[in-house]
């Protein structure tokens, strides 16, 4: 089954330095070939596409990317020219790749306008953010202009994880817990709930924002998230249960996670419109994560939604 991808990354020479330093511990081999395989656009990308059946994947900066430069003035400009080198691999490319903007969220005015840029005059189709802004989450009311270009552009906006600021005191001696095997799960479920309860929903209710991982855990606590919070007090007030935000909001990809309980779940949790595919190439397999989907255990109609069709809907591709 045809199939599109939305969590698969790239990098350009300028943000080498930061996606080594953010790079889980492996071997330099692994490195070198990690950085090698983000760097191209070309025929080793496209023939892992076509052995999983992606015929397009939107490509984003694999993280952190500019949110790590203390300079907000040179994060502005190497994120402008990360999106210009991602403008020129698509137009090489046109029917195989779409782009998410690459955004210094240091400066949330220089921000909003690079987005519109990139939608309007490159034809991106969203953006990604890798996770806080040197400890500033985007529950924070400085990003409300933001999201309202956002929200008026009608694009969605891909939470990519990124470290913890401050290592969690449960996570410190156990390395073994940190980045993808289980630091970056807490750290993007709970930035997606601060929006929740911090009314970023209310004020701007028709934002798309979207996890990969499978939701980060979120879709299978929803009964819990609203029973808990029922007994907050002092609590800020929302015009909806904690559930229902997720259920309008929020969109999870399979990035990362090929099983079918968690897919099942999800669809279940949220609805079959709100599950998308993905690869989270080049750190997890095209071809295996191909494979699990053609082969899950659900319906066909289910499947082709899940493959491409919430894909279109929700970028508003025109393939």
């Amino acid at each position: 089954m045809k199939k599109i991808a939305l969590e698969e990354h790239f990098i350009v020479p300028a943000l080498e330095d930061r996606l080594i330093e953010g790079m889980p511990a492996v071997t330099p081999d692994a490195q070198r070939q990690l950085v090698d395989l983000l760097s191209d656009l070309g025929e080793r990308r496209l023939a892992a596409m076509d052995e999983a059946g992606i015929e397009l994947s939107v490509l984003s900066i694999s993280g952190p990317g500019v949110q790590a430069e203390p300079d907000a003035a040179r994060a502005v400009r190497l994120a402008r020219e990360a999106n210009d080198l991602l403008a020129e691999g698509v137009a090489r490319h046109p029917t195989r790749y779409r782009g998410f903007a690459h955004l210094a969220m240091q400066d949330v005015a220089a921000a909003s306008a690079e987005l519109e840029r990139c939608v309007r005059d490159l034809s991106f189709v969203g953006a990604m953010v890798n996770g806080h802004t040197h400890g500033i989450y985007l529950d924070n009311p400085c990003y409300d202009p933001f999201w309202d270009v956002l929200q008026q552009l009608d694009v969605p906006l891909y939470m990519h994880p990124e470290d913890s600021l401050i290592l969690p005191h449960v996570l410190q001696a156990a390395p073994e817990l940190r980045k993808a095997t289980w630091e970056w799960n807490m750290e993007m479920s709970a930035h997606f709930l601060r929006l929740v309860f911090a009314g970023v929903f209310d004020r701007f209710p028709r934002l798309k924002i979207v996890l990969g991982h499978m939701g980060e855990t979120l879709p299978y606590v929803l009964w819990r998230l609203d029973s808990r919070a029922e007994l907050i007090t002092g609590k800020r007030p929302l015009a909806m249960k904690p559930s229902d935000y997720l259920k309008r909001n929020l969109y999870v990809t399979t990035s990362g996670q090929c099983d079918d309980v968690p897919l099942i779940a999800a669809i279940s949790a949220l609805g079959v419109g709100h599950v998308l595919f993905s690869v989270d190439y080049p750190y997890e397999e095209s071809a295996i994560a191909g494979r699990f989907l053609d082969q899950a255990a659900i319906a066909p109609d289910v499947r082709e939604k899940v493959a491409r069709l919430n894909a279109i809907r929700l970028m508003n591709l025109d393939l």
